[in-house]
């Protein structure tokens, strides 16, 4: 089983997992070995959820501005807690290819395996919603019919990018390609680098 193979059923089970309750603030019941890839896999999807469905939240026209404050603080938060998750992701697949041989005229790709894996798990997140405009029987047939497509596209992109990570990461594995983990410098969330919070001092 390549990796793709193994990250889509595990996105997939956390998306359903999530919509069981269908709440932000349901508890995540993570079914795999703390730290284990599995583990961190499952997360990653359960952090897409809830983030997901917060943006919906709070795209409420009506919403009460305070709570939408506090969402919106609660995504950042969310986001922080992502690229930290990909991050950690990055690093098990440094240290699964660290022994590998880099080729002379090896490349670096625009993107690392993590952020691949990143764009999978909402890509599995879209398809679930689509799925569900689909099956809708309170729409018309053209709104029926303009989601299929949608969907149709979005399998196909599922397709796609599976094939491009695992080209990736066979390319990682034989030298041709490697790869590094630059954290992220997200200068809003650090009080020394935002100069409204540092302003404040």
């Amino acid at each position: 089983m390549n990796f793709s193979q193994q990250c889509i059923p595990i996105f997939e089970k956390a998306t359903s997992d999530y919509h069981l309750t269908d709440d932000v603030d349901a508890e995540m019941n993570n079914p795999y070995p703390e730290k284990s890839i599995e583990y961190y896999l499952y997360l990653k999807n359960w952090i897409d959820a809830v983030q997901w469905h917060l943006e919906d939240i709070i795209r409420n026209p009506s919403i009460d501005p305070t709570e939408a404050l506090q969402i919106k603080r609660r995504i950042d938060t969310s986001n922080q807690n992502r690229t930290d998750l990909v991050e950690l992701i990055d690093s098990y697949f440094l240290e699964q290819y660290k022994e590998v041989a880099i080729k002379q005229g090896a490349t670096i790709n625009t993107e690392s395996p993590a952020w691949a894996v990143d764009r999978l798990s909402i890509l599995i997140l879209k398809i679930y919603h689509m799925e569900q405009e689909v099956e809708r029987t309170d729409v018309d047939s053209e709104h029926i019919h303009t989601c299929q497509n949608k969907l149709n596209i979005l399998l196909e992109q599922r397709t796609d990018l599976s094939t491009a990570l695992e080209q990736l990461l066979e390319d990682i594995k034989t030298g041709n390609k490697y790869m590094k983990v630059y954290k992220q410098m997200k200068m809003y969330n650090d009080p020394a680098l935002n100069p409204v919070l540092y302003s404040k001092k």
